[in-house]
């Protein structure tokens, strides 16, 4: 039993310090994890959404100070009652998320390993057991060190938890998991090759055959059968090749630009998963990033998945003169977690990422930048008023009685112009004038 209870202690205290590190490393990911088991749709608990973030550390602080307390043997009796209650909770959680396919990944270690519901419960279960062989074995639970070395590194475990925590939640994670990471080419994370295995699904076709219910399966082909077609339901037998990057995109409000925008180089994207709910510190610098970007010849544009009218006020209220396009908020919470956090790609390839507080950090030397028209049918098209950048929608409901002139700039010179003085790309401008107020 002796034996049993240390190699059970060294396994148990390590996996939960690597797992709890993990998480730490990005408690911003785990708390969008739990808000989504927090949800309507999973435990139907959403007053908790709001606490997602507290949670998620304090709860991934305790995982690593647990597993640190177990192996130095500080508080064998609190440390393995706190493991078997925290366990037999994600035991629950998971069961839960595999048994009724709320949740497909539980977040155990972040995005560094992904792992399925039913994997997670089985890792939890074998878990469960260890920590019992713990629980039974208590008293061969022995500290490592004397009183006073024992109860300095638990101090120490916690403190620092709580410092890497804040570090990481006021800058960006340490080691990025994710495919955004710098070095990542975006457009060959999304991309599926030719070679890449087919997922496998079984067809269930239902038909009514003399009254009687009848159900055929096949691989997709439609079945020769002699009676009247009920209904279909499918199931993945085996998934095939997912690309890392599934849902990001750059659109505008009539087009989807991503392939145009990770073509081009030098470009600084501000991304903000929701304009609403920016950190205003962050905000009040996008300014001067913006003016140092264009100085530098640098294209800047923002992503975000707030509306047209949050665009405007946030342009608005800090003097901004990027546009705006819109990607999945899911997404951007993804490629930085930081509201708003910066990137600079060149042709697709992550250079850069910041979060907020690191701004000033970003490197942009000057830069040669030719002014390229855009490829293809693709049309954008700047809307001034009275001088002021303004939007289709703005120019389109002004009243006709109100507009004195409206001047179209399709001239590829002034274009060629315009763009090279502002860093922009436009297509075409639309001039309005409106008659002065009496």
């Amino acid at each position: 039993m002796k034996i049993l209870v240390a190699i059970s202690r060294i396994l148990v205290g390590t996996l939960f310090i690597i797992s709890g590190m993990i998480k730490l490393n990005d408690p911003l990911g785990f708390s969008y994890k739990l808000q989504e088991y927090f949800s309507q749709d999973v435990l139907n608990i959403p007053f908790l959404e709001p606490y997602a973030l507290m949670i998620s550390v304090l709860v991934v602080v305790f995982e690593v100070v647990l597993g640190v307390f177990l192996i130095i043997g500080y508080k064998p009796k609190f440390t393995v009652w706190s493991l078997l209650l925290m366990i037999i909770f994600f035991t629950f959680l998971t069961f839960y998320s595999a048994y009724f396919d709320k949740v497909k990944d539980c977040g155990c270690f972040g995005d560094a390993l992904k792992l399925t519901p039913w994997e997670s419960f089985t890792k939890d279960v074998l878990l469960l057991f260890l920590i019992l062989i713990l629980f039974f074995g208590l008293k061969y639970i022995k500290p490592v060190f004397t009183k006073l070395p024992t109860t300095i590194l638990a101090l120490l475990s916690f403190i620092f938890c709580l410092w890497f925590g804040y570090y990481v939640l006021m800058h960006l994670p340490v080691v990025d998991f994710r495919a955004y990471k710098i070095g990542n080419n975006i457009s060959e994370e999304m991309s599926i090759p030719e070679d890449a295995p087919k997922p496998v699904i079984e067809y269930a076709w239902k038909f009514s055959v003399n009254g009687e219910e009848q159900i055929i399966s096949t691989n997709g082909s439609y079945p020769s059968v002699e009676g009247d077609f009920v209904s279909v339901d499918t199931k993945v037998i085996e998934e095939g090749y997912v690309p890392s990057i599934q849902d990001f995109s750059i659109e505008s409000e009539d087009e989807n630009l991503t392939e145009y925008f990770l073509g081009e180089e030098n470009l600084i994207v501000v991304v903000s998963y929701s304009l609403e709910n920016i950190e205003k510190g962050g905000a009040s610098k996008l300014k001067t990033l913006q003016d140092k970007a264009k100085a530098n010849n640098y294209k800047i544009i923002g992503l975000t998945a707030s509306g047209e009218e949050a665009k405007a006020n946030i342009n608005k209220i800090y003097n901004l003169d990027f546009d705006w396009y819109l990607c999945d908020e899911k997404a951007l919470k993804t490629v930085v977690r930081s509201n708003p956090g910066v990137l600079e790609l060149d042709k697709g390839t992550v250079k850069q990422k910041v979060h907020w507080n690191d701004i000033e950090d970003l490197k942009l030397p000057k830069v040669e930048r030719q002014v390229e028209e855009k490829k293809g049918d693709l049309a954008v098209i700047a809307y001034y008023i009275n001088g002021n950048l303004s939007t289709k929608e703005e120019v389109e409901v002004l009243d006709p009685l109100k507009i004195e002139s409206v001047n179209v700039i399709k001239d590829s010179i002034q274009l060629q112009e315009l763009n090279s003085q502002n860093n922009t790309f436009y297509t075409g401008i639309v001039k309005v004038t409106l008659k002065p107020e009496n």
